[in-house]
Order: structure tokens, then sequence, then C-alpha cells
């Protein structure tokens, strides 16, 4: 199954909106870092809805989701590892990123990222077809 634009429910899209104008202080400075094409050029989307769920950051290109986890995530370990296995069936990988992290080494946070997009980009390039011609045998 491939990541396309599903027809979401249209109270999951309100409630996506909501998040957006609601984000937490992590998810702030995380998203400062992230928007307007500011790490290496990878373009990222907030509170994005991806089939019955919505997803922190996530970046198509990348096939990356983001996750930044607060105290609400504690109690919630079986429900956030069904999610992380239904993205990751979409062929997403998800990165987990506690407040913690984020408001005490954002700078780390933000190095990791981009180290995650660049082997993500070196794969990307391996799979490309050889641009060379081979001769006829």
């Amino acid at each position: 199954m491939s990541v396309r634009r599903q027809s979401a429910d249209h109270e999951l899209i309100r409630r996506a909106r909501q998040l957006r104008r609601d984000m937490t202080g992590p998810e702030r400075l995380i998203w400062y870092a992230l928007r307007d094409r500011r790490l290496a050029g990878w373009k990222f989307r907030r509170q994005v809805v991806i089939g019955p769920y919505i997803v922190d950051f996530y970046s198509h290109a990348a096939s990356l989701v983001l996750e930044i986890d607060g105290d609400s995530h504690a109690d919630r370990g079986a429900s956030d590892r069904a999610r992380e296995a239904w993205l990751e069936g979409l062929g997403l990988r998800v990165v987990r990123i506690s407040n913690d992290e984020v408001l005490h080494g954002l700078e780390g946070v933000v190095e990791g990222i981009a180290e995650i997009l660049g082997s993500h980009e070196m794969r990307a390039q391996a799979l490309k077809p050889d641009q060379r011609t081979i001769p006829p045998a």
C-alpha cells in the first residue's frame, strides 16, 4: 500500500488543523528547524493525516515520520507500537523523539535527523539505475 492522499475523515482533518494551531513547545522548536526546507532542503509537513492517524512531522520524499513524544505517551506503549507498525507497513520510517531530547539537546536532535536524511539520500542514489551505457555482449 502506498502513502497517497486518502479520503480522510473530516473530524480527523479538523483535529490536525487544531494540532497545528496548538503545537507544544518542543514541536515548535523542531518545526522551526524543519520548515521552509531548512534541513538540507528536505520538505516536511506538520500534523499530517496518514490513514487513521495524525503524525507530528512527515517528509514524503524521505518516507520519514517524526513523532515528538511527551508525557502523554508514557502509558500508550501498545497503541504507539500498533500505530508505528501500521505506518511502517506503508514503507515509512518512524522516528520517536522525546520532549526532553528536544528541550535539552535540540542541536543533537537536528543533527540526528540530518544523518537519517543523509543515509536515505545515499540509499536512494544506490537504487537508481546505472546511467552508464553497457556495450552489447
